[in-house]
This record gives structure tokens, C-alpha cells and sequence, in this order.
């Protein structure tokens, strides 16, 4: 993992440095006090890289509206130059480094930049004298900008083949870990081929994404294909389970902290947003977050800074974010359980992955490529579904989802792997490898190793009958009672240990103690 987080700290500062380089080959063709490369964004340039210009214009961003030169620059086909005395103002007033006080530009020039027939951005050079560009030919002008172009499409070429090998890398770990290559989203249903669509409308922009369905529909892929297919691919995707933040440390883990901030805190640490700086910050289970917690996120979702608990400093991050949720946030709203200035702010597009049970023949495909990762972990031959249990798994009502049937087809593969005689051709799985009556009696929200409330309930009721002790009774009662509580949470252990008033690692202890969950087992994720 270090080596990873080594890779997405330095390559963006060497992507910097040959923007940089670029500019200073620039100003030593044509004389100026300043250059700038700026990269369109939707309707807003960013600089990427300044020379000439003042550290704070990397912070600046430019709504081409906003920016009369900017805008009849992009429009223009080889670039323009603008008349020392025009009336439109210029966006880099007073940000010319080096002076002594708030100066004027007189003299700006500056062409659209393409990438592969695309527009990409903009060149500007500006002078602080007037006339200072008029010895620049159209033939120079147009050779500098080849010049910016070649080196544009060189860095992202680089960054191409960067990411392309930290893929290829990621793959063979997998392989070699036994794990089987990256999953992806399978399935050409009506359903997930809507879903895939509007990932791909949404992909390539910044907005804030709020994915929306029940536990076990993969909303973890469909965050990592937002990721991939977004202008931050090759930066980092940072994970967060919001449900496994202890409220006393969510400001350290989302905004880091200054040395000596609390007892414990011995040195500084970068927090989430920090890491994720320049790629995409994911927060599972973003309704389990604390009130408290949600107001800090607000703050830094609108601002784009982060405060280190224990530090006067804001530092500015530039972070993509994707929640998640398998809550009725409105309904949480309405129990004034999330903020909903919070939830606007999240989903300023929302997409619903569709349950299971909706996207019908997928269920084979996502069966066949569970049936591989399980061959190739067994050392078995040839998994296969016989037709019956393909019928079987299409009459199913899949209450836990794409997470439910991985577990099936997992169980299936081990129970028929060891029933195959030696040397046969194929491991055929039979429907009562599958066992799928006792699936489903799973709850789609409380994990299988969580008793149901009503058999809980049931039991605790004919133990009360037949006379037991009070300590049975009584355990029997908590049993059932705990049980009541997780499933009005969904199985989720944070959640449910706030509502009974009992500490998290407390709570589940106590429902290891009385068999609610097995030692090892974690909390459902969403």
C-alpha cells in the first residue's frame, strides 16, 4: 500500500513540473512577464501551471462567462491579441509576480490548445508594457502553439501508460493472491444497462454523486467505475466506511491531525480528503454518519478546504466525492437523523442501482463469474450450473442481493467440489448444492449469521413457558431484543449500538456472547 500512495503523491507533482517546463520553453520564444496553461473544466479554465504569475492564481478558478477574453479566446480558431487599451477586463490583473504593487496587464495574446481534436484549454502570455507582442508573428505564434500541444499530448500519454501499468500491476497481484482479476459490473439487463449509461453521462464531470439501494447491489463497483472513467483515473479512489467511524475519531480519519491535537495524536496525520487530493473520496454508508460529523463534511463539501483538528491552517483539497447509502435519507431527515442541507448537497445526482431480483438473466452471468473466482480458489474442475440450478437461481428472490448470491454460489462450489469424483471433466452444481430454501430465509439487511427476530422472539416465548432459569430467560429476552434493534438498523452494528446506548465494541461482544454473531464476522456493509 505504501508503494501506491508513493505513486499518487509524486505523479501529479511530475505531470506539474513538465506543465511548468512547458511555460518557461514558452516565455523563452516570445518575451513576456507571464504564461499561464489553463484546462477547461466543463465551463470553468483552471490553471495547472503559471510562470510569471503569483502563487495564489493556482488557487483561482475561471468561469469562462465570467471571463470575456477567456471566452472570445476559446472561440477563436488559431488564437487572438488583445489591443493594449481594450475596454474587457483582464483576469490577471495584479496577479503579475514579482511587482511591487497592483499593476495592470497591458499587452495579453492567447490561442486555444487541442488534445487528440479535442479542446483541452488555454495559452496566455501577458506583458506589463503595451505594444510588447507586436513583433510576434502569426507563424510564431502558431509554432509555440505546436509546441505546448506536443507537450501536452506527451504528459498525457505518460499518465496513459502510467495508469495502464498500475492496472496491469493491480491485475497480477489479484491473480497472484488467488483473488481472480478486479470485479467489474456485469450484466446486460435493462436495468444495469440504464445504470451503466448514466455512469458514463456523469463520469466525466465533477459532481457529487449519491448512490442510492439496498445492501449488496455492488454500489462499491459502481463507485470504482465512476472513478475509472473520470478525468481522476489515475489518481487515488479513497474508500471510507462511514458506519465503522467511532465518532470520537471521525475528525482525525476524514481531516487528519496536528501532532499533540488530542492525547495519542504523537504526529501529524493526512486525513481522507488529504489523501484523496486530486481523485475521489468514496463514503460508504454515509447515513450512519454522526450529526455532528455531517456538519464538519458540510462545511468542507462547501468550502473545498479541511482544517486539521488541533491546527489554525485550511488547506485547500480538490476532491471528487461519491456517497453511498441503503437508508431512506429522507425519511432519516424528516427523524432529524441526517441534515438536509447535507443530503442536497450530496445528491446533486443521485443514481439507484437496482436490486437483484429486477435485472433478471444477469443473475447467470454474475453466477458464472462467481463460479470462476471459486474454480480457481478450489483447484476444482469445470464448475458448472446444471439446468436445474440455473432455473433455480432464476426463480430466486434474491433478498440480499448480488452479496447473497456470491455467498450461494460459494457454498455450492465447496459442497459440490467435494462430492465430484476424482477425475471427472466438470464439478456440476446441483440445486441442492445451492440450498437455496434456507437462503432464503436470509433477511436482505441482517447478515445470515444474525438470527431472525422472529425466531428469536419464538423461542424466547417457549422458553418462558416450559419454566427455564431466570438467567436463561433473561438471556433469551436480550437475544431477542438485539435482535429487534439490528434488523430496525439493517444488521448494522454502529447504528444499532447508538440506539440500545451501549458502546460499539461493547455491543459486539455482547452479541458474540449470546450467538448473535460469530467471532471474526463483520458488520454488513452497504
Amino acid at each position: 500500500m505504501t508503494s501506491n500512495r508513493v505513486d499518487s503523491t509524486t505523479e501529479p507533482e511530475a505531470e506539474a513540473a513538465r506543465y511548468r517546463s512547458l511555460l518557461a520553453a514558452a516565455r523563452g520564444l516570445v518575451r513576456c512577464d507571464a504564461a499561464a496553461l489553463l484546462q477547461l473544466d466543463v465551463d470553468v479554465l483552471k490553471p495547472v501551471a503559471v510562470d510569471g504569475l503569483s502563487d495564489e492564481t493556482l488557487g483561482r478558478q475561471f468561469p469562462v462567462a465570467a471571463h470575456p477574453r477567456f471566452a472570445r479566446l476559446l472561440g477563436s480558431e488559431r488564437g487572438l491579441r488583445f489591443a493594449h487599451d481594450s475596454n474587457l477586463p483582464d483576469p490577471y490583473d495584479g496577479l503579475v509576480a514579482g511587482q511591487p504593487g497592483i499593476l495592470p496587464v497591458h499587452d495579453c495574446m492567447g490561442a486555444p490548445l487541442r488534445l487528440r481534436g479535442a479542446l483541452w484549454g488555454l495559452l496566455t502570455l501577458d506583458a506589463l508594457e503595451p505594444h510588447a507582442f507586436d513583433a510576434v508573428s502569426p507563424a510564431q505564434m502558431e509554432a509555440l502553439v505546436t509546441l505546448v500541444e506536443t507537450g501536452i499530448e506527451a504528459a498525457h500519454t505518460i499518465r496513459e501508460m502510467q495508469a495502464r501499468a498500475m492496472r496491469e500491476q493491480a491485475v497480477a497481484q489479484a491473480l497472484r493472491a488467488g483473488r481472480g482479476a478486479p470485479r467489474e459490473l456485469l450484466g446486460s439487463s435493462p436495468a444495469m444497462k440504464q445504470l451503466c449509461d448514466e455512469i458514463d453521462t456523469v463520469a466525466v464531470s465533477d459532481l457529487t454523486v449519491l448512490l442510492l439501494g439496498e445492501t449488496g447491489v455492488g454500489k462499491d463497483l459502481v463507485a470504482q467505475r465512476l472513478h475509472a472513467r473520470s478525468r481522476r483515473s489515475e489518481q487515488p479512489l479513497v474508500q471510507v466506511n462511514c458506519a465503522a467511524l467511532p465518532e470520537t475519531l471521525a475528525d482525525s480519519e476524514l481531516f487528519g491531525h496536528k501532532r499533540g491535537a488530542f492525547t495519542g495524536a504523537v504526529q501529524d496525520r493526512d486525513g481522507k480528503f488529504e489523501i484523496a487530493d486530486g481523485g475521489t473520496l468514496f463514503l460508504d454508508e454515509v447515513g450512519e454518519l454522526p450529526l455532528s460529523v455531517q456538519a464538519k463534511l458540510l462545511r468542507v463539501l462547501q468550502s473545498g478546504e479541511v482544517q486539521r483538528p488541533g491546527s489554525d491552517r485550511m488547506r485547500k483539497v480538490d476532491v471528487r466525492v461519491i456517497a453511498a447509502t441503503n437508508r431512506d435519507l429522507p425519511a432519516a431527515i424528516a427523524q432529524g437523523r441526517f441534515r438536509v442541507d447535507l443530503y442536497h448537497r450530496l445528491s446533486v445526482y443521485p443514481l439507484v442501482v437496482a436490486p437483484l431480483r429486477e435485472r433478471g438473466r444477469d443473475v447467470l452471468v454474475l453466477a458464472g463469474s462467481f463460479l470462476e473466482e471459486n474454480q480457481h480458489r478450489l483447484g476444482a474442475r469445470n464448475l458448472r450450473l446444471s439446468p436445474a440450478s440455473k432455473a433455480a437461481l432464476l426463480a430466486h428472490g434474491w433478498p440480499g442481493n448480488v452479496r447473497e448470491l456470491e455467498h450461494v454460489i460459494s457454498r455450492a462450489s465447496l459442497r459440490a467440489f467435494r462430492e465430484q469424483p476424482r477425475g471427472s471433466r466438470w464439478t456440476a452444481i446441483e440445486p441442492h448444492h445451492l440450498a437455496l430454501d434456507s437462503a432464503a430465509t436470509e433477511s436482505p439487511a441482517i447478515s445470515p449469521v444474525v438470527a431472525p427476530a422472529q425466531v428469536l422472539a419464538s423461542e424466547h416465548a417457549g422458553l418462558a413457558t416450559a419454566g427455564g432459569t431466570l438467567r436463561e430467560a433473561t438471556e433469551a429476552f436480550q437475544r431477542a431484543w438485539l435482535s429487534e434493534v439490528l434488523a430496525r438498523h439493517g444488521g448494522r452494528v454502529a447504528s444499532a449500538a447508538r440506539e440500545a446506548g451501549i458502546d460499539r465494541s461493547n455491543f459486539h461482544r455482547t452479541l458474540r456472547k449470546l450467538g448473535l454473531v460469530q467471532a471474526g464476522d463483520h458488520e454488513t456493509p452497504g
